[in-house]
């Protein structure tokens, strides 16, 4: 019995040890290339009421409550959303908002845990349409650590960004 308990806790221990070497920050990015102008994928991007059309996220509550705050779009625009256990409970805030090129959010996730990261979109004008890239960004606390030893947050988030992404593309290319 004392063995399988010392063994226990070696395993509980070396996991442990192994979370906190994680990085202490993460990034998580995909990109898709758009057959639009990138005034038109920017249009989508800079005012959180065009989100409804290619979020992926938008469509996994059909009750979500979404509350907007300030200018329709750009900087200090906010968009904060309370739903189920598929999106939880947030607010996001345009920091930078530069015209077809740049956009920077403020993310801060409360439910089902609390996490404060960046996103941005960078667009590109390339091949007669828009070379479109969507980053994540933040810190790694420990508990991030700790559940990213068990699922990949690259695959798993970035999955997503590239539902949204193809949704963006089908959005702007009608």
């Amino acid at each position: 019995m004392l063995t399988v308990l010392l063994i226990a806790a070696a395993a509980i221990a070396a996991l442990l040890i192994a979370a906190s070497l994680r990085p202490a920050a993460f990034r998580i990015e995909r990109t898709i290339q758009i057959a639009a102008a990138p005034e038109k994928v920017f249009a989508l991007i800079d005012s959180f009421h065009q989100w409804p059309h290619w979020s992926p996220w938008e469509n996994l509550d059909p009750v979500l409550k979404r509350t907007h705050e300030g200018p329709q779009a750009g900087r200090g625009a906010v968009y904060a959303w309370d739903g189920n256990h598929q999106v939880g409970n947030g607010r996001m805030e345009i920091l930078e908002s530069s015209p077809s090129s740049k956009i920077r959010i403020k993310l801060d996730f409360f439910k089902p845990f609390e996490a404060h990261n960046t996103a941005e979109f960078t667009l590109t004008a390339q091949d007669g349409g828009t070379q479109v890239n969507w980053a994540m960004f933040g810190p790694n606390n420990f508990i991030a650590k700790l559940m990213q030893t068990f699922i990949s947050m690259d695959q798993m988030a970035g999955k997503q960004f590239e539902q949204g992404l193809a949704q963006m593309k089908a959005a702007a290319e009608r």
